[in-house]
């Protein structure tokens, strides 16, 4: 009997045997049941251009995917596979974001992260100023600038701000701005974004319109304006010699040089919207002091560009004393010019018989009158 028992037992043992797994394929699934993704990490690659963009890269070992919450308004989670990264763009700020991996066996595991966005204060800053007339327009650039105000100082404490438009890394600009002549400081301030911002400043000076009378005097009058021809130097200085008929405290330095051809001069546009043409019916005459060190060589005026088909008008009158003040009259009335005639340019040449020997003039207050 024990016999029959024995041989039962290695019957049921061998077919066992004969009945296991195929190679290669365990059935066996505990270990699957019980994997959790673990050794997690996080990355966050933060631009530094102020863009606020956040790439986002879940790490961790056993994760068949992730979802990532940003953290930020109403943006819908993002799903993630393994390797691949997410991007978003965030304000200035504080944030959670929210990791949720998870696993081979479908196993959910959250993980939350602290996030900080600081912009960092733009540099850089470069500001091109146009004016026509008294109208200005500006355009600005910057590294890492996401925006500009401008403060124009015409306002007073009460002024608002002019928001500049552009983009990042861009060049911005503004609706132009109309003064009033006089002196101003421009404030320019870049936006990061955030928090962080960089101001300039700039003193400008804002011309009226260049006219009759030319004093020589006004902080707002481009004396400048205008040029030279062959070989003639002009600026403004103290004046050297004050007293007679001209104590003013500024007057116009003209040199001809050694050299400088005989038809060397100065040219100063009248036309709008930098000037106010010369009009003959404000006068036919006009006047103009000179200092010189010689007696008998000619001043030259010339008024040219003028309305209606009139043609250029040239008088020439010689000084008559050295080494003082005079005033030159220049009678234009001899033309027979109609009234209400404007010019669009006025012209200084001296000594327009040979050229240049070095003289030195001085001229101040051109006037205008009958």
């Amino acid at each position: 009997m024990k016999k029959v028992i024995l041989s039962l037992a290695l019957f049921s043992l061998l077919f066992a045997a004969s009945c296991s797994t195929p190679d290669g394929i365990d059935s066996d699934v505990s270990s699957i049941n019980s994997a959790v993704a673990g050794n997690f990490n996080k990355i966050f690659d933060i631009s530094t251009d102020n863009s606020g963009l956040v790439k986002i890269t879940p790490i961790g070992e056993g994760i068949s995917k992730s979802t990532v919450a940003f953290g930020h308004g109403t943006a819908d989670p993002v799903t993630v596979n393994p390797g691949s990264t997410v991007s978003h763009n965030y304000p200035e700020g504080n944030y959670t974001v929210t990791i949720n991996s998870y696993d081979i066996a479908g196993k959910e595991t959250t993980n939350t992260y602290p996030l900080t966005i600081l912009y960092v204060a733009p540099t850089d800053v470069n500001v091109s100023q146009n004016f026509a007339g008294t109208t200005l327009t500006l355009t600005a650039t910057a590294t890492n600038a996401n925006g500009f105000t401008v403060l124009w100082g015409d306002g007073g404490v009460n002024e608002i701000p002019a928001s500049m438009t552009g983009t990042l890394g861009g060049t911005f600009t503004v609706p132009a701005h109309t003064y009033a002549p006089g002196v101003y400081t421009l404030t320019v301030k870049a936006l990061s974004g955030g928090a962080a911002t960089t101001t300039v400043t700039f003193p400008i000076t804002v011309f009226a319109p260049y006219s009759l009378p030319i004093t020589y005097e006004s902080a707002i009058q481009n004396y400048g304006i205008g040029g030279t021809f062959g070989g003639v130097n002009v600026s403004t200085v103290v004046n050297p010699f004050p007293g007679g008929i001209n104590t003013s405290a500024h007057v116009w330095k003209y040199i001809k040089t050694v050299g400088a051809a005989s038809w060397s001069g100065t040219w100063t546009p009248l036309s709008t919207p930098n000037g106010t043409p010369i009009n003959t019916a404000n006068g036919n005459k006009i006047k103009v002091m000179v200092y010189s060190t010689e007696v008998g060589k000619m001043l030259n005026v010339e008024l040219e560009q003028g309305s209606n088909g009139v043609s250029n008008k040239v008088l020439k009158v010689a000084s008559t004393v050295a080494n003082q003040w005079e005033e030159l009259v220049f009678d234009f009335g001899t033309y027979g010019i109609p009234s209400g005639t404007t010019f669009n340019q006025l012209v200084f040449r001296y000594n327009d018989s040979s050229d240049g020997v070095g003289e030195v003039i001085y001229i101040d207050n051109v006037t205008q009158s009958n």
